[in-house]
């Protein structure tokens, strides 16, 4: 198939098409290189350097390529960012990503696989309890908002115009090649943090000096393996969970990370994040059981980083 990844050149999707490079697939990668690095582009995969809110070039791209299926990548990923910039994260998440439906149901695209938030569209998760797909969506930040939003307009083509659509709701995703200089990604900023001595920072999940936030992280490696199924037709479900059903507090994930690396470091106190849930965790569904428990996945991740320090 030749597979259109949007965001190939960030941590998500530049594994994604790594893998399906490597299942004999041909890939074309749209990255506007906002977060993204052009050097996680794989070689044997086109680069086309698109901001997807560019209506019109990604027209001449879908005019030029006849693409079997699109695996939808690029986003505005921040909650904090959501909640200071709403009309921007809109404008990525929503206004962006339906530039590519359309384009799809024009050009009669046989399959779409969207990258959507678990972690985020449920709201808080009780304790004791998992949150599943039927689980009834609760968004507190305009970044859970706009994937909820477009997840309806998937529906609604799927109705109206037959496109083949499925939706991954990720959980809190790390690994290598992960950004350790934005505002989401945990793991990535602990990793490079610690590797390197500086000290990091847990943010409060009500007050200063607790533990955190609780959540549940997933491996890379996963969820690349939930988007390859997706697009190659394995999966039955339309919505799926990809995530471990396991959950760690902020602090507790710190201390992991620094047995990991086998350092000790300065741990400061901050306050709660604008929009952060206190709780969230995923029933893995049946069809995409994980595969990587947080102590490999960990070690595979700080390894990553202390190679590259």
């Amino acid at each position: 198939m030749l597979i259109l990844v949007t965001g190939g050149a960030g941590f998500i999707g530049s594994h994604v098409a790594d893998a399906l490079l490597a299942g004999g697939h041909s890939v074309v990668v749209v990255d506007d290189l906002s977060t993204g690095r052009r050097e996680n582009v794989p070689e044997a995969a086109t680069f086309a350097p698109i901001d997807i809110r560019n209506a019109s070039a990604l027209r001449e791209l879908f005019d030029a390529h006849a693409f079997d299926a699109v695996c939808h990548q690029a986003a505005q990923t921040s909650v904090s960012v959501s909640t200071r910039e709403p009309i921007r994260d809109a404008e990525i998440n929503v206004m962006g990503a339906l530039n590519l439906l359309e384009l799809c149901r024009e050009k009669s695209v046989g399959r779409f696989v969207f990258a959507s938030t678990g972690g985020a569209i449920y709201g808080e998760v009780p304790e004791g309890t998992m949150a599943d797909e039927a689980t009834v969506p609760s968004p507190i930040s305009p970044y859970a908002c706009s994937k909820l939003a477009f997840e309806g307009y998937l529906k609604a083509y799927r109705h109206e115009h037959g496109l083949d659509s499925t939706i991954l709701r990720y959980a809190n995703v790390y690994g290598p090649r992960q950004d350790p200089h934005g505002e989401a990604g945990v793991v990535a900023i602990f990793s490079q943090r610690l590797s390197a001595g500086e000290p990091i920072q847990i943010n409060a999940m009500r007050e200063p000096g607790d533990d955190g936030c609780i959540r549940d992280y997933v491996y890379v490696g996963d969820v690349v393996k939930a988007n390859v199924r997706a697009l190659q037709g394995e999966l039955t479900a339309k919505v799926l969970n990809v995530g471990t059903g396991t959950t760690i507090t902020t602090r507790a994930l710190a201390t992991t990370i620094e047995s990991a690396l086998g350092v000790s470091s300065e741990i400061r106190d901050g306050a709660r994040r604008a929009g952060d849930l206190e709780r969230s965790v995923l029933r893995p569904n049946d069809e995409l059981l994980p595969e990587v428990d947080l102590a490999k996945g960990i070690a595979e991740t700080v390894a990553w980083f202390r190679d590259r320090g």
